[in-house]
């Protein structure tokens, strides 16, 4: 067996980043799709965000451990689903300045170079509940300029939709395993939040396929607390399962 590490590892500052984004929510179903979004969300439900709601993805709501706390009835599933009282955190295999996600294809609808999942629930979501997005390999493939096709909606199609796209569409952060990043710009253009520790801002912008917005300074994603570090590595992942995501720099 491996010791355990001395240091916050960038796998863990990853899912510090993802719990990060449900910070302040108050009592809404989190749904985080995939190894790291899930330890982010269970991290946030038992430290600074209390009264999330998870769920086992089909009848019940569950506790960070996996027991069973309630019942979720479909119907009451779909209530939160169209009222903006879930914040989803999905993947991406493109995402653009705005915000626009891609899960679908890649090259021209008519004739994709590769098919992908396919839209999914992707619509749905970013129109119906706040959305974030999760990048486990930060590049110029993932954030391109223009999507091939538009699964997730970004701030521009919503906008060019009306009020009824806007109502709650939100974007409240994209985690990636460089750093992270937010829409609080006037044209709701994508801005460099912080970096994680050991990443410059230059290696992110050679990384991405468009400009970012900047701050005057960009800092770093914050220190985890040694609480957190212990719920990380002995309650939500003592597998270690997060750093064959991220694997260290």
């Amino acid at each position: 067996m491996s010791a355990t590490p001395t240091t916050t590892t960038r796998a863990e500052y990853c899912a510090l980043a993802c719990a990060e984004a449900w910070r302040g929510n108050g009592e809404v179903l989190a749904s985080p799709m995939g190894l790291i979004p899930s330890i982010g969300a269970r991290l946030a439900r038992l430290t600074f965000s209390p009264d999330l709601l998870l769920t086992d993805g089909e009848a019940m709501i569950v506790g960070p451990d996996g027991s069973a706390e309630g019942w979720l009835p479909y119907r009451r599933h779909l209530t939160m689903v169209t009222g903006g009282r879930r914040h989803v955190m999905m993947g991406a295999s493109q995402l653009d300045r705005f915000g626009n996600q891609n899960i679908s294809c890649i090259g021209a609808w008519e004739q994709p170079a590769r098919q992908l999942l396919g839209v999914r629930g992707a619509p749905v979501n970013t129109l119906n509940n706040p959305v974030s997005y999760w990048v486990p390999k930060h590049s110029k493939r993932v954030f391109v300029e223009k999507v091939d096709m538009i699964c997730g909606v970004g701030y521009d199609s919503a906008a060019a939709a009306g009020p009824s796209a806007t109502r709650y569409h939100r974007i409240p952060r994209v985690v990636s395993d460089l750093g992270v990043f937010d829409f609080e710009t006037a044209d709701r253009a994508m801005r460099l939040a912080s970096v994680h520790p050991g990443v410059t801002v230059e290696e992110v912008l050679e990384a991405t396929g468009f400009p970012l917005a900047l701050p005057d300074e960009v800092p770093c994603t914050r220190e985890p607390t040694a609480t957190e570090l212990r719920l990380i590595r002995t309650v939500l992942d003592p597998e270690g399962r997060r750093e064959r995501e991220v694997p260290a720099a």
